[in-house]
């Protein structure tokens, strides 16, 4: 059996849509992080070393990380399912997909939201012009330049795309999940475009989706 090890508002409820989509049986083990500094527990080292989410077992292995859980996951149920044909154009968007959205795009939205919390951040007052002024310039010089790069490219890809590897949806359109909400949530300041919105809305409105999300709880990106 396959056990999910879930934190809250993190990225292993791509793992639980996945699971859910390709109908196997899985168990959750769920842990909840800091109030105070939305930090994973420490109870989360006793199965990995880095106390990270996401992580799984499934018999005497331990796998982590998410776009390594997707694959694993996929290559040893799915049976064909959320895989497009190797050789295909479909099956190199599918590759790269899976890398781009932790290795590319997430820096940056990391970036953001953090430089957004030290700009609204409480702290003296004689220090605050600064703290406001350092964190306006990289935002305003490094990250938007950056995101908006990456928000134009994934507009255009689903301009002709109806889902990241092509027609059909992928384990990369759930790998990508997290960073498509986490821009719908934190872009009230981006140009996100109507395609990003709408792809959104499609996943939320899989049925697999909307159960993963009744087993693994509420999600929250402003963390």
């Amino acid at each position: 059996m396959i056990t999910v090890h879930h934190l809250n508002h993190s990225r292993s409820q791509r793992v639980l849509w996945l699971l859910e989509e390709l109908e196997i049986p899985y168990e959750i083990v769920k842990y909840e992080r800091d109030p105070k500094t939305m930090l994973a527990p420490p109870s989360l080292q006793k199965i990995h070393p880095l106390g990270k989410s996401p992580v799984i077992t499934d018999g005497s292995a331990t796998i982590a990380e998410s776009g390594n859980i997707l694959e694993y996951l996929v290559d040893t149920y799915g049976q064909g399912r959320l895989l497009p044909p190797r050789g295909t154009a479909e099956y190199r968007n599918y590759r790269y997909f899976m890398h781009y959205a932790e290795g590319s795009l997430m820096p940056y939205l990391l970036l953001k939201l953090i430089f957004d919390k030290i700009r609204t951040a409480p702290v003296p007052f004689f220090v605050k012009p600064l703290v406001k002024k350092i964190s306006g310039k990289v935002t305003g010089d490094f990250v938007l330049p950056n995101l908006t790069r990456h928000l134009k490219f994934l507009a255009d890809h689903l301009a002709t795309n109806k889902w990241f590897a092509g027609a059909e949806l992928s384990a990369a359109d759930i790998q990508m999940s997290y960073a498509i909400e986490a821009i719908v949530a934190r872009g009230k300041d981006l140009e996100v475009s109507p395609r990003i919105f709408d792809l959104a809305k499609r996943m939320s409105e899989r049925p697999a989706y909307k159960r993963a999300l009744e087993r693994g709880g509420p999600q929250s990106f402003d963390l």
